[in-house]
C-alpha cells in the first residue's frame, strides 16, 4: 500500500499534462501511485497517460467512456486509490520539487491527521509567481493537529481540493464524493474541513497553480456558472444533516454571499442577458440560507443588503462607483506624484547653484537596499579615520534599520536626497546613482562595483541580448563618464573594468573593502553571528548562494536542499540565500534550512558559514579570502555560459571541488573530497590569483588616498598571503591550513599546471584608464 495516491484528472490539457505528471513522478519521495484519469479528452491526453503508464509502474491509467466533468473524473480516480493519503492535482498544475517529501514529513510530525492543508502559488503565463493572500492561516506555530474550531481562518483559504492531503479512511468513513458541474470543489472542501477531527497545516508552497491565458473554466463565458447555486445547496444540505456543525452556518452563509457577488462582478463569466436572472437566484439563496451571526465589514454589509433586497441596479451602480473612485484616486495620486517630482527637481536645480560641501560624503549600495557591500566598509572607515567628514547613507525606509547610528539616513527621492547629491563632495556607490544626477566640478564619485567579474558585464553585454534585455548602453556610458575613480579587487578585474567601462576615471587596485570584515572579525563575533542566525553549536553550516539566471524566468530551483540535508544527515545546517531577483516563493521545509535571503549583509553570512556552495556568483572571489572550502554546483554550465558569457572557464581554475549535477554534489559533500588536500590546493591557487590585496585594509587604503589625500606610495602595502589570519570557522569542520607551493595543478587530470602569481609590489599603483576612442 503506497503512502500517497495522487489523482490527476485530464481534459484538453495535452500541452501541460506531461509537465504535470513529471512533477509527480520526479518527486524525491516516491512511495506513491499516480492515478491519471482521461476524461474522454478529445485531444492527446489519453495517449500521454498511456505513455507514462507504460514506462512507470506507479502510473495507473484510467480512461472514461464519456466526458463526465472534473468532479466525476476525480471520483473515478478515488475509487481506484489505495494509498494512506489522497492528493489531487489538476492536469495543468504541478507539484514543486520536494513537495511530497515535505507533506510526508509534516504528516509524520503531526500524528497522521485526517486532513493537511498546504500552500500554493499562482504561476501566471507571463512568468510571474504569487503566493496566495491568506497564507498566514497556514502558520505552523502552536499545537498540531487541531480541530477547525482552533483555526477557523482556514475557511478563508481558497476553496480548492488540490491544496490538501486527505487520509483515505477519513474520506471513506464520511462517504465524500464530488458532484458534477462547475465549482465542484465547494461542496467537497467545506464539508471536509468541517468534518475533519484532526487538521494540520504546512506553510510551504507545494503546488504551482497555473493561470492560463485561455482555457480556464473561470475565464469561460457560460450559463454553467449558474451551477454555483446547486453547489451551495449541497453545502447547506450537508450542514442540515450534521446538527453538531451548526456553528459554521453563519460563516458559510457569508462566504456564499461573497462568492455570488464575486461571480456576478467578474468580467466575462455570465453570458449577455443572464445577469438579471443570476442576481435573482442569488437573492433567493440569500433569503433561503440567511443566518444571523455573520458580521462582515461595512462595505460588504452594504453589498449583501443589496443582494437581499434584489437591488441589482443599485448593486451595479455601487460597483461602478467604487471602480470610478479607485480610478480617480489613482489619477489624483499620479498628478500629485508628478507635481512632487517637478518641485523636487526645482529644489535640486537650486541646490546645484550652492557651493559643494567639502566635509560631506554620501553613500549607497544595491539600489538603496540597505547598508552593505564595499560602500558600507568604506563609510565605516571614513567615520574612524576621517571623523571631520559627515557621512550620509541613502536607503529605502524599509532598510533604514541596517544603517549604523552614527550615519545620517536619507530616503531616496526626498529633498534631503537631492540636496546630498547636489552638495556632497564625495559620492560612493556600487551601482550607478540616479540618471538625473548632475556631476559637478569639485565632486568626487567613487564606483566600487560589487564583486570580481566572472560573467560578462558592461559593453560586453551588447552581444548578449538575454542578459542585457533592455539595457540602455548610451545611458550606461553617460553614467560611467561621471566616475572619477573605479575600485578594483585584483588585476583580472582591472583589465575587465577598463575594457567594458571605458572612460577617463582612475583605477584603484586596492582590494575589495567588503572583504575587510573577514580579517577584522574575531572568533567571538563569529560565534555571536552563528547564534543570531540559529545555527546549532557544532553544526557544519553551508552557505548556499546561487546567482541569477538571465536565460530563464521565473528563476529555477537548481538544488533540492531538503534532499541534500537528508543525505548529509545530522550536524549540518544550510544558510540559503536566493538572488535578490529570484522572484519565486521558497519551497524548502527542513528546519535545518535557514532562509537568509533578506539578511542585510552577505559578508556576515560568509563569516557564519563553514563552506560556500555556489555557481557563478562573484561571492566566491570574496569568500576565497576566508580560506574556507568552496564547492561549485554547475548544473546548467553550457546554458549559462551561452546566454551570459564568462571571462574565465571556472571549471579549469576552480576555487575547490566542482559538481555538474545534484547527484554529484551530494556525492561530493557526503565524502571528504570537497575539503581534502586537492580542494585546499585549488583554493590556495585561486586565493593567490584573485585575493592579492584582501588583508582587511582595502577600505583603509581607499580612505587614506581619496578622503585624506595621502599619495599612493605611502598607503599600507598588502600583507603577504602566509601572514594573513582570516576569522576562524567555528563549525564541526576541522581542516589543517594548507601550505602548498605556489605552482599547483588545477582543473581535471589533463589540465596541466596553473601558475600562481607572486605577491604584488608593496605600493599598489594607480592606473589611469584610457579615454574612449
Amino acid at each position: 500500500m503506497p503512502r500517497f495516491s495522487v489523482i490527476v484528472p485530464a481534459y484538453e490539457v495535452q500541452a501541460y499534462l506531461p509537465e504535470c505528471l513529471e512533477s509527480v513522478l520526479s518527486q524525491s519521495f516516491d512511495d506513491l501511485e499516480l492515478i491519471a484519469v482521461d476524461d474522454c479528452s478529445p485531444d492527446g491526453c489519453g495517449t500521454v497517460i498511456d505513455e507514462y503508464a507504460a514506462r512507470d509502474r506507479r502510473v495507473v491509467a484510467v480512461h472514461l467512456p464519456e466526458n463526465t466533468g472534473l468532479g466525476p473524473a476525480r471520483n473515478a480516480g478515488l475509487a481506484r486509490a489505495t494509498g494512506d493519503y489522497v492528493l489531487f492535482l489538476d492536469g495543468d498544475d504541478t507539484f514543486v520539487p520536494g513537495a511530497l517529501r515535505a507533506v510526508a514529513e509534516r504528516l509524520e510530525q503531526t500524528g497522521d491527521p485526517e486532513l493537511l492543508v498546504f500552500d500554493y502559488a499562482r504561476v501566471y503565463w507571463t512568468g510571474e509567481t504569487v503566493r496566495h493572500e491568506f497564507r498566514t492561516y497556514l502558520h505552523q506555530d502552536g499545537p498540531a493537529p487541531f480541530p477547525l474550531t482552533d483555526r477557523p481562518g482556514l475557511l478563508r483559504v481558497l476553496m480548492v481540493v488540490w491544496n490538501k492531503a486527505y487520509r483515505r479512511d477519513f474520506l471513506t468513513r464520511e462517504g465524500f464524493t464530488f458532484p458534477p458541474g462547475f465549482y465542484e470543489d465547494t461542496p467537497w472542501t467545506y464539508p471536509a474541513l468541517m468534518a475533519a477531527g484532526t487538521i494540520a497545516t504546512l506553510d510551504r508552497v507545494c503546488v504551482h497553480y497555473r493561470q492560463r491565458r485561455t482555457g480556464s473554466i473561470l475565464r469561460t463565458t457560460s450559463v454553467r456558472h449558474f451551477e454555483l447555486f446547486d453547489q451551495y445547496d449541497r453545502v447547506f444540505a450537508f450542514l442540515d444533516s450534521r446538527p453538531e456543525l451548526a456553528r459554521w452556518r453563519p460563516v458559510l452563509f457569508r462566504r456564499m454571499a461573497d462568492h455570488f457577488t464575486s461571480v456576478f462582478t467578474a468580467p466575462g463569466r455570465l453570458p449577455r442577458g443572464s445577469r438579471a436572472r443570476f442576481f435573482r437566484r442569488a437573492r433567493a439563496h440569500y433569503r433561503r440560507y440567511r443566518t444571523p451571526g455573520a458580521t462582515p465589514g461595512a462595505t460588504t454589509r452594504l453589498r449583501h443588503a443589496l443582494v437581499r433586497l434584489g437591488s441589482r441596479r443599485a448593486f451595479t451602480a455601487l460597483v461602478a462607483a467604487r471602480t470610478l473612485l479607485k480610478a480617480a484616486l489613482h489619477h489624483t495620486a499620479a498628478l500629485a506624484h508628478l507635481t512632487r517630482g517637478a518641485l523636487l527637481q526645482l529644489h535640486y536645480r537650486t541646490q546645484l547653484l550652492l557651493p559643494v560641501r567639502p566635509d560631506r560624503a554620501v553613500f549607497a549600495a544595491y539600489w538603496h537596499r540597505g547598508y552593505a557591500c564595499s560602500p558600507a566598509a568604506i563609510e565605516e572607515r571614513v567615520r574612524e579615520l576621517a571623523p571631520h567628514i559627515r557621512t550620509s547613507w541613502i536607503c529605502d525606509p524599509a532598510h533604514a534599520h541596517t544603517v549604523p547610528p552614527g550615519t545620517r539616513r536619507i530616503a531616496p527621492g526626498t529633498a534631503a536626497y537631492w540636496t546630498a547629491l547636489a552638495r556632497s563632495r564625495y559620492l560612493v556607490n556600487n551601482v550607478n546613482f540616479d540618471r538625473r544626477l548632475v556631476k559637478r566640478r569639485g565632486q568626487l564619485l567613487l564606483q566600487t562595483q560589487h564583486g570580481t567579474p566572472l560573467k560578462h558585464m558592461g559593453l560586453d553585454l551588447m552581444h548578449r541580448p538575454a542578459a542585457a534585455r533592455t539595457m540602455d548602453f548610451t545611458r550606461l556610458l553617460a553614467a560611467v563618464d561621471g566616475w572619477d575613480h573605479l575600485l578594483s579587487a585584483n588585476r583580472h578585474s582591472s583589465l575587465v573594468w577598463q575594457r567594458v567601462y571605458p572612460a577617463a576615471y582612475r583605477l584603484l587596485e586596492y582590494g575589495s573593502p567588503r572583504a575587510d570584515l573577514f580579517h577584522r572579525a574575531t572568533a567571538t563575533e563569529v560565534a555571536l553571528l552563528r547564534e543570531s542566525l540559529g545555527i546549532p553549536e557544532g553544526h557544519t553550516a553551508l552557505l548556499y548562494a546561487p546567482t541569477h539566471r538571465d536565460y530563464v524566468h521565473p528563476q529555477p530551483e537548481l538544488l533540492d536542499l531538503d534532499r541534500l540535508l537528508a543525505a548529509l544527515g545530522p550536524g549540518h545546517t544550510v544558510l540559503a540565500r536566493t538572488h535578490p531577483t529570484h522572484g519565486t516563493p521558497l519551497t524548502w521545509t527542513d528546519p535545518r534550512i535557514i532562509d537568509v535571503s533578506a539578511h542585510p549583509s552577505v559578508e556576515r553570512l560568509c563569516l557564519a558559514s563553514d563552506a560556500l556552495v555556489t555557481d557563478y556568483s562573484s561571492l566566491m572571489f570574496d569568500y576565497a579570502a576566508l580560506d574556507r572550502p568552496i564547492v561549485l554546483h554547475l548544473p546548467d554550465d553550457q546554458a549559462y555560459r551561452a546566454s551570459r558569457g564568462t571571462y574565465l572557464d571556472i571549471t579549469a581554475c576552480p576555487p575547490g571541488a566542482v559538481a555538474h549535477d545534484e547527484d554529484e554534489l551530494i556525492a561530493l559533500l557526503t565524502s571528504d573530497r570537497w575539503r581534502d588536500a586537492r580542494a585546499a590546493r585549488l583554493r590556495a591557487a585561486f586565493r593567490a590569483r584573485f585575493c592579492p590585496h584582501e588583508d582587511g585594509r582595502a577600505a583603509e587604503r581607499v580612505v587614506r588616498h581619496l578622503f585624506l589625500g595621502e599619495p599612493p606610495e605611502t598607503l599600507p602595502p598588502a600583507t603577504p598571503l602566509d601572514a594573513r589570519h582570516p576569522a576562524p570557522a567555528l563549525g564541526a569542520l576541522n581542516r589543517p591550513r594548507d601550505t602548498q607551493p605556489a605552482e599547483v595543478p588545477v582543473g581535471g587530470p589533463a589540465a596541466g599546471k596553473a601558475h600562481v602569481p607572486t605577491a604584488p609590489p608593496a605600493a599598489t599603483p594607480v592606473f589611469p584608464a584610457p579615454r574612449p576612442d
